[in-house]
C-alpha cells in the first residue's frame, strides 16, 4: 500500500476519496489515502461465483444494487440465468448486511463531483472492481481511479477500458492468482476493517479541527 500510494503521489494522481474493496484491499487503500492525502471509505463487492467453485468469479455485486457479469464465462460454463438471479439477490442483501457491520452506523462518504480511487490488493478476472466502478459512478464520482498493486494482463485491459485511469505496480505476463504475489496473504479480519475506518474517521476529524484553528 505505501508502494502504491507513492507511486500515484508521484505520477501526480489527485484524490477526493480513497475506497477500499473490502476486505483485503482496505489496508491497502488506507496507506494509499494517506499518501494522496485523501479520505478513506470502504467499498463492499461480493463476488458471484461458479456454481462448482466459490472462487472463479462470473460477476460481482454492489450494496447498492451495481452488478457485472461475466457473460463469456457464463455461456462457457453453462451456468443458468436462474442461478446468477438468485446469487445477485442473496449477495445484494450480504453485501447491504456486510456495510452496515463495517461502518457501525457512519454513514457512506459522498462521491458526488469527487475523484475516486478505488484500491484492492489485486485483481484476477476484475469483475468486482468493474461493479464498484458502476457503483461509484452511479454516486455521482467525477473521475474515477483504479490502483492496485498486481493485476491480470486480462483484468488489467478490461479496467483499463472503464476507469478512467488504471494503475498497478506489476502486471505479469504468468499471472496466475493474487496470492502468489503476497509474502503474507492471510485473511484480513473484519476487526481490522473497522479499525482502519475508525483511525482513517479520527485523522480526518483532527486535520479538520486543526484547519479551523489555523
Amino acid at each position: 500500500g505505501r508502494v502504491l500510494g507513492h507511486e500515484l503521489a508521484a505520477r501526480g494522481t489527485s484524490a477526493d476519496v480513497v475506497l477500499g474493496l473490502t476486505r483485503g484491499g482496505v489496508p491497502v487503500a488506507f496507506e494509499v489515502a494517506k499518501a494522496l492525502r485523501a479520505e478513506l471509505d470502504i467499498m463492499v463487492v461480493k463476488k458471484i461465483g461458479a456454481p462448482f467453485s466459490r472462487e472463479l468469479a462470473i460477476g460481482a455485486v454492489c450494496p447498492d444494487g451495481s452488478v457485472v457479469t461475466r457473460s463469456e464465462a457464463v455461456e462457457e460454463l453453462g451456468v443458468s440465468r436462474d442461478y446468477v438471479e438468485r446469487e445477485i439477490a442473496a449477495l445484494s442483501l450480504e453485501a447491504r448486511e456486510a456495510e452496515g457491520r463495517y461502518r457501525e452506523g457512519g454513514e457512506p462518504l459522498g462521491l458526488a463531483g469527487k475523484r475516486v480511487v478505488i484500491v484492492d490488493d489485486g485483481v484476477a478476472t476484475g469483475a468486482t472492481v468493474e461493479a464498484a466502478i458502476r457503483s461509484a459512478r452511479s454516486r455521482g464520482a467525477l473521475r474515477v481511479t483504479v490502483a492496485v498493486p498486481v493485476a491480470s494482463l486480462y483484468a488489467a485491459r478490461a479496467l483499463e477500458g472503464v476507469a478512467d485511469s488504471f494503475a498497478a505496480l506489476d502486471v505479469p505476463p504468468d499471472f496466475f492468482a493474487v496470492g502468489q504475489y503476497y509474502d503474507d496473504f492471510s485473511p484480513v479480519a473484519d476487526e481490522e476493517v473497522r479499525a482502519l475506518l475508525a483511525r482513517a474517521r479520527r485523522s480526518r476529524s483532527t486535520g479538520e479541527a486543526e484547519g479551523r484553528e489555523g
